[in-house]
């Protein structure tokens, strides 16, 4: 099972980027070249605790659907989803948030996941699919620090409570 660790040091409040974080909007911008987009469960706006989101995206030349629930939610801190149904056998994303100097935010993502398929998985996870992931994950981690510091964040949905 690899788990994949990202941090960015992010120049906007906590609260900002914790709500970009659970923003599908933001994700949807953020993995545009996938064409991933929210075709069941919450559309649009900030997911909460309890919900699904079911995405539809072209992944490795395939278009696949993937629900996850988000299961765990401690405000400005902390949160998780996990998959109910996709192409892994499971996978959990944790997200983490710090306050660091300067009022900018620390940012840590835990990716945990188990590829279908037994040895043939554990071969593609080192062939390719550790390094496809990590990189949907930065990309998605670069977006949201540009929207958290350009202040294009005020634009998508659910983020007006912080205007």
């Amino acid at each position: 099972m690899p788990d994949l660790h990202l941090e960015t040091i992010i120049k906007a409040p906590l609260e900002i980027v914790f709500d970009l974080s659970r923003s599908i909007d933001l994700h949807i911008l953020s993995l545009e070249h996938t064409q991933e987009r929210a075709v069941a469960g919450r559309l649009t706006g900030l997911v909460e605790k309890g919900e699904t989101v079911t995405w539809r995206a072209k992944h490795l030349y395939v278009t696949q659907e993937l629900t996850s629930k988000i299961t765990d939610v401690e405000p400005y801190h902390f949160f998780a989803d996990e998959m109910e149904r996709g192409a892994f056998k499971e996978f959990r994303h944790e997200h983490h948030f710090t306050v660091i100097e300067n009022g900018h935010t620390f940012m840590r993502d835990i990716f945990s996941y188990t590829s279908p398929l037994g040895f043939l998985g554990v071969l593609a996870d080192k062939l390719f699919l550790e390094n496809y992931m990590t990189n949907l994950l930065k990309q998605r981690n670069l977006t949201l620090k540009r929207v958290a510091e350009n202040g294009q964040w005020k634009e998508l949905p659910g983020m007006e409570t912080h205007l």
